[in-house]
């Protein structure tokens, strides 16, 4: 006996069908898997801006809400920086005197300077013509200083011819150190004398110095210087 199959039965005839449903199907899962992919990410969140004196407001809220935590101390220091530091907005105008940014030298004409003129007050130290202790020269006193002089001293040779002669007296200041200075001349009969009374005298070893109160102190002293012609 032959066996038929039905007509029905036969999947050959339905596969064409079964091929065009998978691609619509494919075709589906594409496009919506292309729909996810494409769809454009959220924007991030902006928070609205404020207006400058809502954030003004809230900053000096916020100043005063640290002023009252912290100590006293601290409270100070915010309270002179607020005396310094203004907030202002972005649309005030600061009015600058137009004299900083001038360049015409003229718009200081009208300045006046002073100008405190310091003088230096030099205050010499007292100059004795006695003291506790005189000074003394090679262990001795004047007249052993006057004849060191006496030997030492040059007669000019321009006095020598003129035949100019006499007494040169003389003013000298023993130092602390022993040195002299401020020789004057007081009297002289002639310029070459004198200039030769001056040498002998730059010349001079040291003296010991006189002391007050065991201290060292200066000294004054007078000297005539006698120039004679040996006849």
């Amino acid at each position: 006996m032959e066996i038929k199959k039905s007509p029905k039965a036969d999947l050959e005839n339905k596969k064409t069908l079964f091929l065009e449903i998978g691609l619509v199907i494919a075709l589906a899962a594409a496009g919506t898997a292309f729909a996810i992919s494409s769809k454009p990410e959220p924007e991030p969140y902006t928070p609205p801006k404020q207006d400058v004196r809502e954030q003004e407001f809230e900053m000096d809220r916020t100043i005063q809400q640290q002023e009252q935590q912290q100590p006293e101390q601290q409270k100070a220091k915010t309270q002179v920086l607020a005396d310094v530091l203004t907030i202002v907005s972005n649309d005030t105008k600061i009015d600058t005197p137009d004299l900083l940014f001038s360049d015409d030298a003229s718009a200081f004409e009208d300045f006046e300077f002073e100008v405190e003129e310091v003088v230096e007050q030099i205050v010499e130290e007292e100059i004795f013509v006695t003291a506790e202790e005189m000074p003394t020269f090679q262990g001795g006193d004047l007249g052993k200083f006057r004849a060191w002089v006496m030997q030492h001293v040059k007669y000019p040779a321009i006095a020598l011819e003129n035949g100019i002669q006499g007494n040169v007296v003389v003013k000298f200041v023993v130092e602390k150190d022993g040195k002299l200075s401020n020789i004057q001349v007081l009297q002289s009969p002639d310029k070459t004398l004198s200039e030769a009374a001056i040498q002998v005298l730059q010349k001079s070893p040291k003296w010991k110095p006189g002391k007050q109160r065991n201290k060292p102190v200066r000294v004054t002293y007078t000297l005539p210087i006698s120039f004679q012609i040996k006849q």
